[in-house]
């Protein structure tokens, strides 16, 4: 990396992208460039490519939505040269063809133009381009409705042999490169990887294969493929994570690690036997997007101070609470992150290991030889550790040993099923843990749901219906009046999504978090010896200005952060 060029970025940038110090770093640490990672982590500002024009001295050229090269100048640099160099053809004129660069600084700079220049038999113009326009011209080699149709023809030409028999992974037995098959699962990944899907479905109906990807938390269709490829496609994703071919009457999983944009990722995968077939789905684990920083999870001070008090305790039960798919594991990993320092020893017990963290023992559990969460809990505790993560409470065993290691000098950090902060008291008493047991243990519980975040640059202020300022009034009600001077502005207004150019027309870039936090004060460790029901302690945490889910929504909203509907849908 050309640390001039860094330091001339963080001069530019200090006032407009928080921590940049430490995103640089992190840049550093992971090996890619500053532009890409602001982009992967969705905080790429416009003006990144005004920064480099400035630094490098370069033209620049702006990508519009839409905007077609033609195939005949992209295809000028062959699709491998312009992944490695993260360069492409963009147009040509008598005086030459013109070439968009995203980072001048890559090694053999003046020698990969020169090898251009001759293989093109041609002068050549650079251009300065953004990574995102970069990876949408890279789209463009292989449209990936077209490359789908492509690659279903050349199926159809040439369907392979059945598979009769279990076939062991080995580089002998893998198919060729060129196969369509692996190039459809390929494309698949790619598209899902490229639109930030957390997840893709392919499932089996009774006519053909569906796919889908989860973008923004919902579920949508993104092609419909022929029922004769679905079993091919699934043993191929079967070879690549290890599983057997010759099972399909009971779920299996496995991993999978895959490149793209030039980057690690790991996918996630489990099968389903469904009275049409084996159903796939693949939770994709992108480290530089699943990662994130206390700071980034879009908790406001009332709280985030809450939450920076409960994880200094030295010892105790801090408990994360939500319904499948709420961010539960992010919020985890973004304190294990804060807390993870040389002098401390940091153990966890995974279901599976989702991120993997330098400097933090990750260990996977596997019920089905024995290793579970209560078992692996034994063994931690032989480990000398300080912090102590569990995936997940399931039941009263793990329950009674994370409790017992939060009362012998550990800190203990898991996750709950439960919808209100609150819950999680009673949840654990009614898994059969002595209610005297959780007030010295207790240090900090917060519930959370995610909700779609509104694109800044398009997002519309509008007048809220009656029946909506109605449902804002009533809980604006309930919020301490100090958090309601600061955060809550004096005209209701909310915001709804419009589209734009930045945001792909979709109103929406990426998802917030919205919380509620309990601190386990005297007060509140007094009314759960007292057997206080919930109702009562959630009267009592008025005095620690509490903010419930819906509270904290209605506030983001307000602040033009998501909409209403969001909220209410969501909580």
């Amino acid at each position: 990396m050309n640390l001039e060029f860094l330091k001339f970025a963080k001069e530019k940038l200090v006032n407009k992208i928080e921590n940049i110090e430490e995103i640089i770093q992190e840049a550093q640490a992971n090996n890619i460039s500053l532009e890409e990672y602001l982009y992967i982590l969705g905080k790429l500002p416009e003006e990144f490519l005004e920064i480099k024009k400035d630094f490098y001295q370069l033209p620049f050229k702006r990508f519009y939505k839409n905007e077609k090269i033609p195939k005949e100048v992209l295809t000028l640099i062959n699709e491998d040269y312009a992944k490695k160099y993260k360069i492409i053809a963009f147009d040509r004129k008598p005086d030459g063809v013109y070439l968009g660069i995203v980072n001048p600084d890559i090694e053999n700079f003046n020698e990969v133009i020169n090898f251009l220049k001759n293989s093109l038999n041609s002068e050549v113009k650079i251009y300065l381009i953004s990574i995102k326009d970069f990876y949408g011209a890279i789209k463009q080699y292989h449209e990936f409705t077209e490359t789908l149709k492509n690659i279903v023809y050349q199926l159809r030409e040439k369907a392979p042999p059945p598979i009769e028999k279990p076939i062991e992974l080995g580089e002998e037995m893998l198919p060729s490169e060129e196969a369509p098959i692996i190039k459809l699962v390929q494309a698949l990944i790619e598209e899902a990887v490229y639109n930030q899907a957390s997840d893709i479905h392919i499932e089996p109906l009774s006519r053909k294969t569906r796919i889908r990807y989860r973008l923004l938390g919902e579920l949508r269709t993104i092609a419909y493929l022929p029922k004769d490829f679905h079993e091919q496609i699934v043993n191929r994703i079967k070879v690549l994570a290890r599983l057997r071919l010759d099972e399909t009457r009971i779920p299996q999983d496995g991993r999978i690690k895959a490149i793209v944009q030039g980057r690690e990722i790991d996918l996630r995968i489990g099968t389903l036997p469904t009275a049409e077939g084996e159903k796939v789905a693949i939770r994709i684990l992108d480290p530089l997007i699943g990662l994130k920083r206390i700071e980034e999870l879009g908790m406001f001070d009332y709280t985030f101070e809450k939450v920076e008090i409960g994880i200094k305790h030295p010892y105790g039960l801090i408990l994360i609470t939500g319904p499948t798919g709420s961010g539960k594991t992010t919020t985890l990993y973004s304190i294990l992150q804060r807390l993870n320092k040389e002098n401390v020893n940091i153990i966890s017990l995974e279901d599976p290991v989702e991120y993997r963290i330098e400097g933090i023992n990750q260990s996977q559990v596997r019920p089905e030889i024995g290793y579970s969460f209560a078992t692996g809990l034994r063994e931690i505790l032989r480990q000398d550790p300080d912090i102590i993560l569990v995936g997940e409470i399931r039941d009263l065993e793990t329950a009674e040993l994370a409790i017992h290691a939060s009362l012998t000098g550990h800190l203990v950090l898991s996750t709950l099923h439960t919808n209100t902060a609150i819950g999680a008291i009673t949840r654990l008493i009614d898994l059969g843990i002595e209610r005297f047991l959780l007030p010295p243990t207790i240090k900090l519980i917060i519930a959370q749901r995610l909700v779609k975040k509104l694109c800044d640059n398009c997002k519309k202020e509008i007048e809220p219906p009656d029946e909506i300022k109605r449902v804002i009034k009533e809980e604006i009600n309930k919020i301490d009046e100090k958090i309601k001077e600061r955060y809550i502005p004096k005209e209701i207004k909310i915001f709804h999504p419009n589209g734009c150019e930045k945001c792909d027309y979709k109103g929406y870039m990426g998802r917030i978090g919205i919380f509620e936090v309990i601190l386990a004060t005297e007060e509140i460790q007094n009314a759960i010896y007292e057997g206080k029901s919930e109702l009562e302690i959630e009267e009592l945490l008025k005095n620690q200005s509490f903010v419930n889910l819906r509270g904290d929504g209605i506030i983001k909203a307000l602040n033009g952060l998501t909409t209403i509907e969001e909220v209410i849908k969501i909580t």
